[in-house]
């Protein structure tokens, strides 16, 4: 299913995207939601369009988003497929004027991602991975395949812009040597650390399914894998608060061979696997 509608994801996270990037000037207008998370008007246009794409395209699929999660665990619990979606990932980045927000879309088959797509708006690339298939990045109309890198003689380490207050994280840092910090906002850490641009990020704060299940499946489809802090792979709906654990989302294996970046031409036919 996700390959012969990949195509119109595609175009649809580029429609959404331009309308976030709509509503950037107004940023600084939001209001908090019940979980003391902010919320703007891009937030809920993004949601709107989105789920009502995907009702046309997969209308016997249902849907859980950041936006509308209020479906009671007693109605989803008995879903073996749906689509698990944040319509703006990072949206403190965004009202702060931060460039690093993302949409993320990814479908859900027995508790775990089979698909997985994220696209950046202000820097308009994507970010996705077919069943089964090596993770892709877009860059206009080109595919390059991606694979994260084995770390050089410093490990880069990515965490969140708002993770300073975080004392497990603190802790945990305290324990490594020999490594660089970076922040970025949103899922695109998964991304950056699937292409090999950084090698690591724990995650130990607050953070919801929606967040990590598109950029979960994009990186182990470059070589990398995301566990939970007894060693177990994340799962998706088995509880009601829909929250993931502490994680640690890494990059190259050396288990894995080395492989070479190849390239093809991105067409915008329906995919077939």
């Amino acid at each position: 299913m996700p390959a012969k509608i990949l195509s119109d994801l595609i175009n649809l996270t580029i429609e959404v995207g331009e309308i976030i990037m709509s509503h950037r000037k107004h940023s600084k207008n939001f209001s908090i939601k019940s979980d003391n998370t902010p919320v703007t008007k891009a937030d809920k246009a993004s949601n709107e369009l989105i789920i009502n794409t995907l009702k046309k395209l997969t209308p016997n699929i249902p849907i859980l988003s950041e936006e509308s999660s209020s479906i009671a665990f007693s109605v989803r619990k008995s879903w073996d497929e749906y689509w698990l979606i944040d319509p703006l990932d990072g949206t403190r980045d965004f009202i702060d004027g931060s460039p690093d927000f993302c949409i993320s879309i990814a479908l859900i088959r027995n508790h775990y991602p089979v698909f997985g797509l994220i696209y950046s708006p202000f820097h308009k690339i994507h970010y996705y991975r077919l069943p089964d298939q090596t993770s892709i990045k877009i860059i206009g109309k080109t595919c390059h395949k991606i694979f994260t890198k084995k770390p050089k003689r410093r490990q880069k380490i990515v965490i969140g812009r708002y993770s300073n207050k975080n004392k497990p994280l603190k802790n945990h840092l305290n324990s490594k040597t020999n490594f660089e910090i970076f922040k970025l906002g949103s899922a695109l850490k998964f991304c950056l650390i699937a292409e090999g641009i950084y090698d690591y990020y724990p995650k130990f704060g607050r953070c919801s399914e929606w967040d990590t299940a598109a950029g979960v499946y994009i990186l182990e489809g470059a070589g990398g894998t995301v566990l939970d802090l007894n060693n177990n792979p994340l799962t998706y709906n088995f509880t009601e608060d829909n929250l993931s654990p502490a994680f640690s989302a890494l990059g190259y294996q050396e288990n894995l061979k080395d492989k070479s970046t190849e390239v093809t031409s991105f067409v915008t036919e329906p995919i077939e696997i």
